[in-house]
């Protein structure tokens, strides 16, 4: 059997994590009555929330790759499954707000929590070197996949 390089079995590892978060992102989404593109973007509004980030429907729609009608159905169906409401930004009042309820966080700790602990377990067993190894191999993964992302979508032309 051919040996393969220690970084192409990181990445066969990173693949095969990516499978099975994809999976289990799968059945939580079923298991709640939700489209893939739901999960997608509440995991969206909570990242935003946590860096203190306004998110607004044009916000949510360029995350997610969605144009405006698209974006306006999904907000509908989130706020009409009371996961997601909007509210006027107190600075501009024109300006619509995305907030993520706390039904929703609350679904989402329910379901994820326990893998959230569990990999927060791991990860203590690392020190602290370890794991700045661990996220600038993270940071540079994203930065790559973005980086393709992108380009896959601008060789898609304009939408």
């Amino acid at each position: 059997m051919e040996e393969i390089e220690p970084a192409l079995r990181v990445v066969h590892q990173l693949r095969a994590v990516t499978v099975e978060l994809d999976l289990l992102a799968g059945g939580f989404a079923t298991r709640n009555g939700l489209h893939p593109t739901d999960l997608r973007a509440l995991i969206c509004l909570l990242d935003a929330a946590r860096a203190g980030t306004a998110a607004t429907p044009g916000w949510l729609g360029r995350q997610l790759g969605l144009n405006s009608a698209g974006t306006t159905a999904l907000v509908d169906r989130l706020e009409r499954l009371g996961l997601v409401r909007r509210a006027r930004d107190s600075v501009d009042r024109r300006r619509v707000l995305l907030e993520v309820t706390e039904q929703a966080t609350a679904m989402g700790w329910d379901f994820f929590g326990p893998l959230i602990g569990a990999l927060v377990g791991e990860l203590n067993e690392f020190d602290e070197a370890e794991l700045a190894v661990v996220q600038r191999f993270l940071g540079g993964v994203l930065k790559v996949v973005a980086e393709q992302r992108r380009a896959g979508n601008e060789a898609l032309g304009p939408a």
